[in-house]
């Protein structure tokens, strides 16, 4: 089974290159937010406590997180793999997918780490927010902020999969196709 986390900052193309891989490879994406709402929406256990906590605006504990994943991984036993999008987000989330997935018996195969830098960053999500109307991608500032809050909280990952040896650093600028083709060489190789 093909187990990837595609990892990057906000802009680095995550949801661009994870739609290419997912069809190339027949994975099944892993969103927490699409999970989040799809839990909502369907009114589950997990959903609605989601919600109340959502509601009150508090985050959703790993735990809640970690058994909505677990159900949509046990809803698709027939899978050729998945696609970790925004999640793990935390080593403490990263060690408990890996708990998991060992119950499972599979096991995270690699992370695909798409390294762009800040200038070109603040660039991409300016131009995407001329076109999607996203507030935060507009603000030269906020976008900042969400750059330096991926680099405090979520880089440290890099090194919790780089001690796997399941870290691959990937070029993340060139045209969408040149970037697939990394990836995708990267990935035949794991």
């Amino acid at each position: 089974m093909l187990n990837l986390v595609l990892f990057g900052p906000p802009g680095s193309g995550k949801g661009t290159q994870s739609a290419l891989l997912i069809d190339k490879y027949n994975l099944v994406h892993l969103s927490t937010g699409d999970i989040l709402r799809g839990e909502i929406a369907a009114g589950t256990a997990l959903g609605l406590e989601a919600k109340s906590l959502m509601d009150k605006g508090d985050l959703v504990p790993d735990s809640v997180v970690i058994g909505m994943i677990k159900s949509k991984l046990e809803n698709n036993p027939d899978a050729k793999g998945f696609i970790f999008d925004g999640f793990p987000r935390t080593t403490a989330q990263a060690e408990a997918l890996d708990t998991l997935l060992a119950e499972l018996n599979t096991a995270i195969s690699g992370m695909l780490s798409l390294q762009v830098d800040d200038e070109e960053l603040s660039k991409r999500l300016l131009l995407r927010g001329k076109d999607s109307g996203r507030a935060d991608d507009q603000d030269e500032n906020i976008i900042r902020n969400r750059i330096k809050e991926y680099n405090n909280k979520t880089l440290p990952l890099k090194e919790f999969y780089g001690a796997q040896n399941k870290l691959q650093e990937i070029e993340g600028v060139g045209s969408i196709e040149e970037i697939n083709q990394k990836l995708c060489t990267a990935i035949d190789n794991l």
